[in-house]
């Protein structure tokens, strides 16, 4: 059975690995068909929160939410799970905090067994997932207009003659030079944001100047604008945006953070053991059709490779 919907939600994180600085996890609204923080090999440590395109079969043990609904006296949806993880896992601060016990691979999360904080968690959870899914998950029929205080103060000229070479990063004016454009204020903050040594607005950029940067592990992969354009200027806001967002709702993501921390949590004894049957991953659309998603989301919103691959 294939896992992949327009509701489908995959969390990715580094399940076999140590965590690098920042957040311990990150959202796709599409399949992750190579590795999220290399980008090569395969998919890996990708966890979804459906196993079938019909949403009948949460990525869930079974037991758990019904524990769940008893412990907090509501009704505990898989959406509000995942998105209660995710308040955890997506706080900017998650690694930097919990470094030493990190060491050992994979992240964990404690599940408060205070009803009032695991909505306000489930709540800053939606909010992340909307913002790192472009506005194409758990918006609840929210527009997707991100607004944030990054101009593009001079534009990068359009066509083929103006497509940028190069950019770099002037951190004593918060300038972003793009070609022959420029772009301010972009805080040092957002320009350093990372992802276990991923880093969203480089990679972005890297991928969309005259001679792409990067590994190349798929055809795919040269799918891409031959000039630059009105569209591309907007997709780099809207990265910039994204992170500014994140980064705004830190001082939220670690109040809860620190609620749960000092609060009372679920025991493991009453969190059931996955059985062999849901240890097994579900199968997942070919990365033929998945491939050009997956990197635009990687490194953007991808509008222009969407289209792109559907034509």
């Amino acid at each position: 059975m294939v896992c992949d919907s327009d509701e489908q939600v995959y969390l990715v994180s580094l399940l076999t690995g140590v965590l690098g600085p920042g957040p311990g996890a990150t959202v796709s609204a599409y399949v992750v068909d190579k590795h999220f923080f290399r980008g090569s090999y395969g998919g890996k440590d990708v966890v979804p929160l459906w196993r079938d395109r019909e949403r009948t079969q949460p990525n869930i043990t079974a037991g758990v939410l019904p524990a769940l609904t008893n412990t907090l006296g509501r009704s505990i949806s898989p959406e509000d799970l995942f998105a209660y993880c995710y308040a955890i896992l997506g706080n900017p601060g998650y690694v930097g905090r919990f470094e030493r016990e990190l060491r050992t691979s994979g992240p964990r999360v404690s599940i408060t067994t205070d009803q009032a904080l695991f909505e306000r968690a489930v709540a800053l959870g939606r909010r992340l997932v909307w913002l790192h899914t472009f506005g194409r998950r758990f918006g609840a029929g929210e527009r997707w207009s991100p607004r944030g205080e990054t101009r593009a103060v001079t534009p990068v000229s359009q066509g083929r003659r103006g497509y940028p070479d190069d950019f770099r990063y002037d951190e004593a004016t918060t300038t972003l030079h793009v070609g022959d454009g420029t772009f301010q204020p972009v805080r040092p903050e957002v320009w350093d944001y990372e992802i276990s040594g991923f880093a969203p607005v480089r990679a972005w950029l890297a991928q969309h100047m005259r001679e792409p940067r990067g590994r190349h592990s798929s055809p795919l992969d040269s799918v891409r604008e031959d000039s630059w354009s009105a569209g591309l200027t907007d997709e780099l806001l809207e990265v910039l945006y994204v992170i500014e967002q994140t980064l705004a709702l830190a001082n939220d993501l670690d109040a809860v953070l620190d609620a749960v921390v000092n609060g009372g949590s679920l025991s493991r004894q009453f969190i059931p053991t996955p059985d062999e049957s849901e240890r097994r991953g579900p199968r997942v659309p070919s990365p033929r059709r998945a491939g050009v998603r997956r990197r635009a989301l990687r490194t953007g919103t991808g509008r222009q490779r969407e289209r792109g691959a559907e034509s």
